[in-house]
């Protein structure tokens, strides 16, 4: 007999189904909780809340582990490529090499964009955040391709999947190029994803650019990383903005405009601003760290610990190795990156720091990483979405698949006045 939970109202129990993941993750079952008993629950910021059953992502936060598909994060980062990782998480397996070879050279035939999308860009204000501009050009897909919009026809999809990871990184460096008044880079199909992506941003018509092959490698190891995490803030937007049956672009688009927000995917963004702030400041970081034990709230520590994970981030690990790799073949030691490294070695030591377990996290390495690359730090954050695309795409894909697909509609306890009459203009 299946094991069930009881819940006691009055002088009833309900019996409520226990569902149990193949990692051993409990949940109670609460579908039909309103039905039978009248009441719901109430989760603010839904952190006691499974919002649906997933194949994609496995996280446990207490012991550091994060695997896609079932593969540790430490096998992909050491083993595979970001568009291997992409295929690994939209199609559920890892590839065969026909297959492969088919998916990579779908998403380069797809790389170049419509060139009006040249004035779409260019009618944006200079100094427009990259992640506005991408995620209104994300959604502009709908009208340039309305052949592949219906998110039920499986072709229809496949191909929106295609053209997006293949169209993110060129819009991502034409929203860089254009705040920067440089000319557009068109995509160079002889190059990789990660290669040609640097080639656009950071290449000009005047003369020939290379990818650095340490540059190329700790910018794959951060998509790889950033792939997918679970039912995040952003992922469980894409989700809930899909299940009204809009097409893809658009609920990527959400998606994008909540990886945004600096408590979410701006937060590599906010280590740079932090690290600036100290600078500007007059500060050391162990001056900063003091005014932060004092709970001083001028300061606001940026980078350090984390939500999910208790212990510590497995992918700081990885990308901590990455970081050390950048900064020395790059041989540059802004006072920026000084200020960061010496934060990163109190943190590592420093008693305040350790009991309460905020270790430098991949928010504070990745940040670091294209600060040193000279990356500006308002385009981090569009890196991060480009990393997290086919985590968005298969969460999509995977709430329309769902038997127990419905629209995303969660309740609320109202606490606002009773019935209250109308008092008219003149009387009040």
């Amino acid at each position: 007999m299946a094991e069930t939970a009881q819940l006691r109202i009055g002088d009833k129990t309900f019996e409520l189904p226990i569902i149990e993941g193949t990692e051993g993750e409990r949940a109670i079952d609460i579908t039909n909780l309103r039905r039978d008993a009248g009441v719901i629950t109430l989760d603010p910021g839904y952190a006691n809340t499974g919002s649906c059953q997933s194949a994609i992502t496995f996280i446990d936060g207490d012991r550091g582990i994060l695997r896609y598909r079932g593969i540790e994060i430490e096998d992909l980062a050491a083993n595979s490529t970001f568009l291997e990782v992409a295929y690994l998480l939209v199609y559920g397996h890892l590839p065969t090499t026909a297959e492969f070879d088919a998916f990579t050279d779908s998403i380069t035939f797809h790389t170049m964009i419509h060139e009006d999308f040249k004035r779409f860009f260019g009618a944006m204000p200079k100094d427009a955040h990259p992640m506005a501009a991408c995620s209104a050009a994300i959604g502009a897909l709908a009208t340039f391709y309305p052949d592949s919009l219906d998110p039920r026809d499986p072709r229809q999809v496949e191909i929106s999947v295609h053209r997006l990871i293949a169209k993110f990184p060129t819009m991502a460096a034409y929203s860089y190029k254009h705040s920067i008044g440089q000319p557009f880079m068109y995509p160079r199909n002889d190059l990789g994803y990660v290669a040609n992506f640097l080639y656009m941003l950071f290449g000009t018509p005047c003369e020939e650019y290379e990818v650095d092959p340490v540059i190329k490698k700790a910018i794959h190891l951060l998509l790889i990383l950033h792939a997918d995490h679970e039912q995040n803030c952003s992922t469980s937007t894409v989700r809930i903005v899909g299940s009204s049956m809009v097409n893809l672009f658009s609920a990527i688009s959400a998606g994008i405009q909540a990886l945004w927000g600096p408590s979410h995917g701006g937060a590599n963004q906010a280590v740079i601003e932090m690290l600036a702030a100290i600078r500007d400041q007059g500060l050391t970081a162990k001056e900063f760290v003091e005014k932060a034990k004092r709970g001083d709230e001028s300061v606001r520590l940026m980078g350090f610990g984390h939500r999910v994970y208790k212990n510590f981030d497995p992918r700081m690990k990885i990308i901590k190795k990455a970081c050390s790799d950048v900064l020395d073949k790059l041989g540059t030691r802004t006072k920026l990156l000084e200020i960061a490294m010496e934060l990163e070695e109190i943190a590592l030591k420093d008693d305040y720091f350790v009991s309460r377990k905020l270790y430098p996290n991949v928010d504070f390495y990745s940040g670091v990483i294209y600060n040193a690359i000279g990356t500006p730090s308002n385009l981090f954050t569009a890196l991060f979405a480009l990393g997290r695309l086919p985590g968005w795409i298969a969460q999509w894909m995977e709430l329309h698949a769902d038997p127990q697909f419905k629209i995303g509609r969660p309740r609320q306890i109202y606490t606002g006045p009773t019935l209250t009459a109308y008092t008219p203009i003149e009387n009040r």
